[in-house]
Parts: structure tokens; sequence; C-alpha cells
């Protein structure tokens, strides 16, 4: 039954349907502020809007099934498809700067019977913050930042309170020369098991295999908005693949797995999983771009989730932003 509001009773009955409206979980509320942050653009993701598709091989290396009995590190080739992205939801943001990185990729292992596995990663060692909360609240900061906005501002009174938050949003990440030169980080732990059942807490690293290039700040400022997706284009368009190394760094007893924003010591074993070889641009790009949903929860027999519950998060805001972006 409609209830309507009737003369001196509005006030009182507009109250109690405010009341009465629900209210939003956490991640619609994230999503929402990704758009209210960079707008509505139909087609694309909220956050890591612009990018490119490539697709290529993983090989394993020989020692891959001492941490994970998962079939991608067992077979002697598997297909991959990858994303690079700049970070925000702006499809335009030039690869150049500051608010394009850190930048992401996304990486898809085809394994047999139509099933896959997936890593989504960041160029930064150490997410922004643990919780979905402190997510939206330090996004909702960015939102009340105003340029007539008095200090400390929103964003900086929750920096200032959360110095893991201030150091991801003030390191520098120099610009490279292409996609392939970054170091990227699965910044959620996650749990790998092998044949004999036995678990080791470890978190994803992407690294080069090639020693890494950048741009100094003179030839940063003289490259074009798209010059990391050209290089791509042009690299592979050329036979020359790029090629990563796939790691595992392990968690050491007592190592924090529950909050990704906490960085381990750089004196954590490292085990190599294997080389990912990227050798083509996936054609039909901007609508493959458009239908491909990865997600960190896509996992496989042999890893499995930990104990930190922003991975689930952000799998909730992912797939909010592909029921948007369709």
């Amino acid at each position: 039954m409609r209830t309507r509001c009737i003369g001196a009773s509005l006030l009182l009955c507009a109250s109690s349907l405010t009341a009465q409206a629900p209210a939003k979980n956490l991640p619609q509320r994230v999503a929402d502020d990704f758009v209210t942050l960079f707008g509505s653009h139909t087609g694309y993701r909220i956050n890591h809007a612009k990018g490119i598709v490539v697709t290529g091989t993983f090989a394993p290396s020989p020692g891959a099934t001492g941490l994970s009995r998962a079939a991608h590190l067992a077979a002697a080739s598997t297909p991959v498809i990858v994303r690079f992205s700049d970070a925000t939801g702006l499809p335009t943001i030039p690869d150049n700067s500051p608010q394009a990185s850190p930048h992401g990729i996304a990486l898809r292992f085809t394994l047999p019977s139509g099933a896959y596995t997936d890593i989504v990663a960041l160029a930064h060692n150490g997410f922004v913050v643990g919780t979905g909360e402190e997510f939206a609240e330090f996004l909702e900061a960015a939102i009340a930042t105003k340029p007539a906005s008095t200090h400390p501002t929103p964003i900086e009174a929750f920096l200032h309170g959360h110095p893991r938050a201030l150091k991801f949003a003030t390191d520098p990440e120099p610009n490279p020369v292409s996609f392939g030169d970054l170091t990227w980080y699965g910044n959620n732990a996650l749990v790998f098991v092998n044949a004999k059942g036995v678990k080791q807490a470890g978190r994803y690293r992407i690294v080069p295999v090639e020693t890494p290039k950048f741009l100094d700040s003179a030839a940063a400022a003289k490259v074009g908005p798209t010059y990391l997706m050209d290089e791509m284009r042009h690299r592979l368009g050329a036979n020359q693949p790029v090629k990563l190394r796939l790691l595992v760094q392990l968690a050491n007893p007592g190592d924090q797995t529950s909050d990704g924003s906490v960085v381990w010591p750089d004196d954590r074993k490292l085990v190599e999983l294997g080389v990912i070889t990227l050798s083509t641009v996936a054609p039909n790009n901007a609508v493959l771009q458009r239908s491909l949903a990865f997600s960190p929860i896509y996992l496989t027999d042999g890893i499995q989730l930990g104990d930190d519950p922003l991975i689930q998060f952000r799998a909730a805001v992912y797939a909010l932003s592909v029921a948007r972006r369709h």
C-alpha cells in the first residue's frame, strides 16, 4: 500500500520514509564513490578504465608444483590473457599523469575444460588500506576535498591518520618505458596448497625478465598521452615479446596476512612459478576490454583464499563495476 504525505504531517512522513530507506552495503558505497570521483563513462570500468589487452603463454618453473598443485603449474604451457591499465576511472587519462599510477595488471590463465584463474595486481608494494570501510573513508575524503577546502583538508586529515595510505598516495612511481618494465604486487595474501596438502601463505609478485627502463622527468614530459599503450602495440607488432617472471613471496610465521597494506620484509623467500611471455595485442581490443571481467576470487584447486577480507570485498566492487559496464 502506498503512503502519501499530506499537510502538516509532511515533515514527519518524510522523516519516516527516510528512516526506512535501506542503507547501502559497503561495496555499493565504494562503487558509487568511484563514480562520484571520476564520473560515469558508459562501457568502462569505474577504476582502471583505460587499458590494453594482450595475450601470450605461461611456462612453469620445474619446482613450481612444490608450492601449489594448480593445473597451470604442472602443464607444459598455458594460454594467458593480460590487461595492463592506468589508475582512475577516466578513460582518457594521460599515461604519464601522476594520477595514472599505480598502474594495474590483471592476468588470466586459461585452464582445461574452460576453467580459468586470475591474478589482479598493482605496481605498488602495499595496498592503500587494510579494510573496505577504510577504503570507503579514503575515497570519501577525496570527494570531500575541494579547491577551497581549508587545511588540513579532508584527504590530508585521512592520510595523516593512515600512514600506509599516505605512503601509497605519495610514493613516486617513475614513468616506465613500457608496462613490461614495472614490478607488480598482489598485495592480498592467498594460500598455496601442494599435492601433499602442505599450505603456505604468499603474495604474488610479477617482475620483468629484462632490466627495466624508465623515463627521466624531461623525457616523461614529452611523451604522448597514450605512450604506454602505443609502445605495447608497436613492440608486440614488431615481434618483440614482453617477458615477466611470476613469483610468490612467502610469509614467515607471524607475518600479517589479513591486511594487504602491511608490506612484508624484503628478506622473505621468493619462489619462482614460471615465465609469462606476451606476444600479441588482442584483436577487437575495445570490445574485449568491455567484456572481460577479472576477479581476485577466481581461483583454482591449489590456490585458496586466506584470512584477508579485502579480497572478497574487492571482488564485490568489481562485480558492481561489471554490472555498470554492461
